[in-house]
């Protein structure tokens, strides 16, 4: 449970530090659900069924484990992630093949802003060309209306690293924004920026107090 884990991590934090100084209480989260602004899924095919589906690489292993939704993901991006793998076969989208190194689409990322709602998908694949990519585009933002902008970003490197270096903007500005502390934050695919945007408030905000 959430108490636990604050609690473990109590007790993790008075054995680094307790030596040194006092440990304060940890400030936990008053909901601690569905804080996650960043969804990554990795792409992948049913073993059995052949059919695509989202999740996370079993560890160790290039496997993919299906994952429809998480406690602790915005809903909203789940459900956006799910109607894009719906989508993939009428497309003809081929899944990329971490074996043999080809196809398509490898990843999607989905950003959702907590103060703006602002929404931004990142279809990672292999090639710039997206063959019928601005009707699958219309398709999914007509279905997900809350959408701002979609991105294609292109990464050919055999690696375990998410995001290639290059974008083509598919729809809208390429980027969103959110509001962190009262100050406002252009985020773009590749932008670092705290997954939990509610609990990072609450960290500089303490920070901010203790040095006056």
């Amino acid at each position: 449970t959430y108490p636990e884990q604050l609690q473990l991590k109590q007790q993790r934090m008075q054995a680094l530090l307790g030596s040194l100084c006092p440990v304060e209480p940890i400030i936990g989260m008053d909901d601690p659900w569905h804080y996650r602004n960043k969804v990554h899924a990795v792409i992948g095919t049913d073993f059995k069924t052949k059919r695509p589906i989202s999740g996370v690489y079993q560890r160790g292993t290039h496997r993919v484990v299906p994952v429809q939704g998480c406690l602790i993901e915005d809903e909203r991006a789940d459900r956006i992630i799910q109607t894009i793998v719906g989508m993939i076969p009428r497309y003809k989208l081929r899944i990329y093949n971490e074996n043999t190194h080809r196809g398509f689409l490898r990843h999607v990322l989905v950003r959702t802003g907590q103060q703006t709602d602002q929404i931004m998908v990142i279809l990672v694949a292999t090639a710039s060309e997206f063959p019928g990519g601005k009707a699958f585009v219309q398709e999914l933002t007509g279905k997900h209306p809350e959408i701002t902008t979609v991105v294609l970003n292109v990464n050919q490197k055999e690696t375990s690293m998410v995001l290639g270096t290059k974008d083509v903007i598919l729809h809208s500005t390429g980027y969103m924004e959110d509001e962190l502390c009262g100050k406002r934050f252009r985020i773009s695919p590749q932008s670092f920026y705290q997954v939990n945007a509610r609990q990072t408030e609450v960290l500089y905000q303490t920070a901010i107090s203790l040095a006056a």
